[in-house]
């Protein structure tokens, strides 16, 4: 349910909130505040909802990244250059109606011919690249860490504790939740029966006479599910995807005797051995969805009425699949950075990450590389609602090579994620945040985008952050192709909202801090204000 606000706009500041066609050499007037708004007082509609992460704080009092005004006001009668946005994820629905249209199509490649048509190195690499074979199913990497016996002592020793501290929830949530679904099955099948409806409301429940002490039982388990405001079949998705994430834990995550590399055939943790994988980037099977709904909120087809609009246009995706259910390897990721660089993404998504990344530098120098190539990658910032400037606190890739030291390139920005209520619930509770390795917030909470089959859905995590401010990357390359990454990431840190409402950071019982506290810039990425700054430094009225 999305929250009404519960404080005014007094302490917002919006920098550089002025047309890009000033003639002056560099803006000097102070941030523009609002004090004169009213608050939100009720809930977003279903339209608002589907969308919110596209409209404007002042105008709609929703922290979204004021997309919508963006085209509107600055971008109508303006046209871009394609741009090529990797993404590195779960593999793309490569048929969805939403995305098929954007999709990236290697021009020197022929498909099906099982040949290297173009000489990079991938056989029929017509859409991307998939390093997974047909594998899905993976551990996490300190479940594969204490089977493989990967570092020294306290490596391991630290992966298994860590291992030990996950597997006693999963082991008991399992069967907890498996017993609430049968119990609030049986009573929802008991209960249409004796109503005589598929369909029934917290009145009719009212009103039912139960018949037996146990239908009163069953009827009173009912009655507090709709009381929380959920209605039944809809807190029966919700305790079969608690089970479902158990489930997958046990029988895979944390599973430290399952092997999912054997479908791939390769060495994972031989860097030199890369003669793997084949050149379909689609997802194998439906639950494969993380890629499809990030994609979307990339460059979902704009303007076509279905489904969804993504951030940005002129826009091609390379799908790079690498990204299991589980986690990742750090070879992958590597190769897959070096992939998307080599056949043209200017802007690469990564909404993923790991706590354990026993080959880090493999991906710390394909970093560089991209760097070197004038390559933004963006990555998302991790769903633990912790903070990573604390040394306990790992997620990885990132962009410093020891907790806390100095990045040691300057491509790579991190996302943290809004909710829709700006005020003290500003901050996704599951966001991680961090005063020097969090770089900007970006809406990421109830984000509604494209799924396998022509489905749409809503999906929150930092992994629906990242895409936003990848889309927004991509849309300042489009439009000003001249450029560096360094200066898109620049102009995307300056350009964005700062605020003074102090946040709740790291859950419900977290503490309350400003978003200067919590991440580099203090802000939250705004598309029409980076526009803006981008107009002006590509035409030396104002530098970065």
């Amino acid at each position: 349910m999305i929250k009404p606000l519960s404080k005014s706009l007094a302490g917002l500041s919006i920098g550089l909130l002025v047309m890009g066609c000033s003639t002056s050499a560099v803006i000097t007037a102070p941030p523009i505040s609002y004090t004169n708004i009213s608050p939100r007082v009720s809930d977003l509609s279903e339209s608002e909802a589907k969308r919110w992460g596209h409209l404007d704080l002042v105008q709609d009092t929703v922290p979204g990244m004021s997309v919508d005004r963006a085209y509107d006001e600055l971008l109508k009668k303006r046209k871009g250059q394609p741009v090529i946005v990797g993404v590195i994820d779960s593999g793309i629905d490569l048929n969805h109606e939403d995305i098929k249209d954007v999709l990236w199509v290697n021009p020197g490649e022929k498909p099906g011919d099982g040949i290297d048509n173009d000489g990079n190195g991938y056989i029929d690499d017509i859409h991307g690249y998939n390093f997974l074979g047909e594998s899905y199913h993976e551990q996490m990497e300190l479940a594969r860490i204490i089977r493989l016996k990967i570092g020294d002592e306290a490596y391991q020793n630290a992966a298994k504790a860590e291992l030990n501290s996950k597997l006693p929830e999963a082991k008991d949530g399992l069967p907890q939740l498996e017993q609430i679904e049968q119990f609030v099955s049986m009573a929802h099948q008991n209960i249409q029966k004796q109503l005589g409806k598929e369909y029934y409301s917290l009145a009719d429940l009212e009103k039912y006479q139960p018949k037996s002490p146990q239908e009163e039982q069953l009827v009173g388990v009912l009655m507090q599910v709709m009381g929380m405001g959920q209605d039944i079949p809809t807190a029966l998705a919700d305790l079969n995807d608690g089970i479902t994430y158990y489930k997958g834990q046990l029988d895979y995550h944390l599973n430290v005797n399952f092997d999912g590399r054997k479908p791939v055939g390769d060495n994972p943790y031989d860097f030199n051995d890369q003669k793997y994988g084949n050149g379909n980037p689609n997802i194998r099977n439906i639950e494969e969805s993380h890629g499809t709904h990030v994609s979307g909120i990339i460059a979902a087809t704009r303007g076509n009425k279905k489904g969804v609009d993504g951030v940005a246009k002129n826009v091609s995706i390379m799908s790079v699949r690498t990204v299991p259910d589980g986690d990742e390897y750090d070879k992958d990721v590597a190769l897959a950075i070096r992939y998307a660089v080599d056949n043209g993404a200017k802007v690469i998504n990564a909404s993923f990450g790991k706590g354990f990344s026993p080959n880090a530098e493999w991906v710390y120098e394909a970093l560089e590389y991209a760097a070197s190539k004038d390559v933004l990658f963006v990555q998302a910032a991790g769903n633990d609602g912790a903070d990573l400037d604390n040394p306990e606190n790992k997620n990885f890739p990132n962009d410093h090579k020891l907790q806390n030291s100095p990045e040691f390139v300057e491509n790579v920005i991190t996302v943290g994620a809004l909710t829709s209520s700006f005020g003290p619930d500003m901050i996704a509770s599951f966001s991680n945040y961090g005063k020097e390795n969090v770089d900007i917030f970006a809406p990421g909470d109830e984000i509604f985008s494209t799924m396998p089959n022509n489905d749409y859905q809503y999906q929150g995590g930092t992994s629906m952050a990242a895409p936003a401010v990848a889309g927004l990357a991509a849309l300042i390359r489009s439009y000003y192709p001249q450029l560096s990454a360094v200066q898109v990431k620049q102009i995307i840190m300056q350009s964005g909202i700062g605020s003074q409402v102090k946040v709740l950071v790291g859950g419900p019982e977290g503490v309350e801090k400003s978003l200067s506290e919590i991440s580099k810039t203090g802000k939250m990425a705004n598309l029409y204000n980076a526009i803006i700054l981008a107009d002006q430094v590509s035409r030396g009225e104002a530098t970065l």
